[in-house]
């Protein structure tokens, strides 16, 4: 009986280790996204002028760059999966990881590749 209950705290202490893990993890992965907003987003801000065009490529450049924020958050998340899976050998969290990775860095480069293809 002394066992069971011995063994029954030790999984109880093992979430209580896993909850501070994902709580360190959730609060890396907010600043971390935080931190990439505040750095795309605050440098491109749209300012009305009185020409239409003007206005137009200010709103043009302002999304994209909230389009480029997004595109880096995935990127890092997706580091982050390919980083645990491998800690994990775990290959189909290494797959999605690779796959968000490439999702991220096409997201992040709209604007480039929409310009090389409208030319």
């Amino acid at each position: 009986m002394l066992f069971r209950k011995e063994k029954s705290m030790k999984k109880k202490f093992n979430t209580l280790e896993d909850e501070k893990k994902q709580r360190k993890t959730r609060f890396a992965v907010l600043t971390y996204s935080c931190l990439v907003l505040s750095l795309t987003v605050g440098a491109a801000t749209a300012y009305a002028a009185g020409d239409p065009i003007t206005v137009i490529n200010n709103l043009s450049t302002f999304i994209f760059s909230l389009i480029r924020a997004i595109g880096l958050i995935l990127l890092g998340l997706g580091i982050m999966q390919v980083g645990l899976s491998l800690k994990s050998h775990d290959p189909s969290q290494r797959a999605n990881g690779f796959l968000t990775v490439s999702g991220g860095v096409v997201i992040t480069f709209t604007k480039e590749i929409l310009n090389t293809i409208v030319g």
